[in-house]
């Protein structure tokens, strides 16, 4: 009797075991199997640690011979390239083949792999436009391609997939989740990427009010959302507003595509940097080269030309909160993320969002003639990212050398508006052509990143 009473109790606390793990099991969210994954609405790299984009889209399905491209990105600073391809549905189609190559060409020159159809774009007032299921047919028809590239690849099933026709637009969520669905279904592991609708700026918030619904749809958890920002976001506080929600529902949010102009309005995008490197959000800004129908000045270099930098390509590059200064090369390649067990608040790794003002004291410094130069430092674990202020005397200058000594194991690795000279020990700054002169009392700025620490550096100024 008693042995049976043991057997009983046994099994109604294994019976009870059972059920408690198969409750834990479904409460927690799927991951998916390998690359990229999100987490806490941020999304990680493959070896677990914080990736922020920091690119530009390329169009290649129309420049396909502009394979030198991913080079310059790169050379330019970005991490991450989103690459224009097709369906064959409006253009010609990118063959498996071609795909596997913009895959090799990035991995080559360290870049993430956004990949996007474009056909997509405007559905429901551009006649032309293609389902996102037709996308996802595309998809699987080059999977063989994708297959093992998670780490690598980000797959942006559609460009701007609706136009602004209200009727159309409303069925944003629900094809969506079946798009997400059906590729999970086909093995497609990598995160996905959904652009919002109404041409991606979602003016009527059709992809921020369905976003958790759309998140959940995905049985890995693993879904980015990506707004583009035109004309529809020309003020600070619609962009503030419109990330900041995703941020406070834990929901992960890039900005797909942005501009400094654009033909329905002049959107806000040094808000667009400043709040997207404070708030740790990925930028993809459009477009690298080739751009027609009226919007030429969305061009960052001119005829693909990565030494005609336009004055939009100066910007998004080298401008506060840029490429140049933001960017931080996903841990895949060797970059040095920090990992996500650390602090919950990011080390910053820019100069402060707010630049510093040009507008000279009353009395210039740097008495009569020569120059006077200070350093401002964001560090993080292990390096480190300089902006130096050059400011002349009373007489200008037609160009300076800044020099200054880097403590013990601290090293430059890159700079941007200057020359340098020495990369340990003594290092030296000159002026390039376009900032070696200087009104009496007037600034210009250059920075470096290092590595190791920035700590104690003291420049001085020499003007010529």
């Amino acid at each position: 009797m008693r042995k049976r009473i043991y057997a009983v109790a046994s099994a109604l606390l294994a019976l009870v075991v059972a059920v408690v793990v198969s409750l834990v099991v479904v409460a927690q969210p799927a991951q998916a199997a390998a690359g990229f994954t999100v987490s806490g609405g941020r999304l990680l790299d493959a070896n677990g640690n914080q990736f922020i984009m920091r690119g530009v889209s390329h169009a290649h399905t129309w420049y396909a011979n502009q394979t030198g491209s991913f080079a310059n990105i790169k050379s330019l600073g970005a991490n991450t390239v989103r690459v224009v391809l097709s369906s064959g549905a409006r253009w010609t189609q990118n063959s498996a083949s071609d795909v596997a190559n913009v895959i090799s060409l990035c991995k080559a020159n360290r870049l993430i792999c956004v990949l996007e159809v474009h056909d997509t774009t405007g559905y429901g007032e551009e006649g032309a436009a293609i389902t996102l299921d037709q996308a996802v047919s595309y998809w699987i028809s080059v999977q063989s391609a994708l297959a093992g590239q998670e780490n690598y690849v980000i797959l942006n099933i559609g460009n701007e997939p609706f136009g602004n026709n209200a009727t159309t637009s409303a069925n944003w969520p629900t094809h969506t989740r079946n798009a997400i669905t059906r590729l999970r279904n086909a093995g497609f592991d990598h995160t996905i990427m959904v652009d919002a609708p109404m041409w991606g700026q979602d003016w009527s918030f059709i992809m921020r009010d369905n976003a958790q619904s759309v998140f959940n749809a995905d049985p890995d958890r693993n879904t980015v959302f990506s707004i583009h920002m035109y004309g529809v976001f020309d003020t600070a506080a619609e962009i503030t507003d419109y990330l900041g929600r995703f941020r406070s529902a834990n929901l992960p949010i890039v900005v797909g595509e942005f501009g400094h102009n654009h033909s329905d309005g002049n959107p806000d995008e040094d808000t667009i940097m400043s709040y997207s490197q404070t708030n740790g959000i990925g930028y993809i800004g459009w477009s690298w080269s080739g751009n027609g129908g009226g919007v030429e000045y969305l061009d960052m270099v001119t005829n693909f030309n990565v030494s005609q930098l336009t004055s939009w390509g100066q910007r998004i590059f080298n401008g506060a909160n840029g490429i140049r200064q933001t960017a931080r090369e996903a841990t895949v390649y060797g970059g040095t993320n920090p990992p996500t067990t650390g602090p919950t608040t990011r080390p910053p790794t820019t100069p402060p969002t707010t630049r510093p003002p040009t507008t000279p004291p009353t009395t210039p410094p740097g008495g009569s003639g020569g120059c006077t130069a200070s350093v401002s430092l964001n560090s993080w674990n292990g390096g480190f990212v300089a902006t130096v202020r050059v400011t002349a005397g009373s007489s200008g200058t037609n160009g300076w050398t800044v020099s200054m000594n880097l403590p013990s194991g601290a090293a430059v690795t890159n700079s941007w508006n200057a020359q340098s000279s020495g990369t340990t020990g003594t290092v030296r700054f000159t002026n390039v052509s376009h900032n070696g002169r200087i009104a009496a009392g007037q600034s210009v700025e250059f920075g470096f990143q290092g590595s190791g620490s920035g700590t104690g550096m003291s420049p001085s100024c020499t003007a010529s």
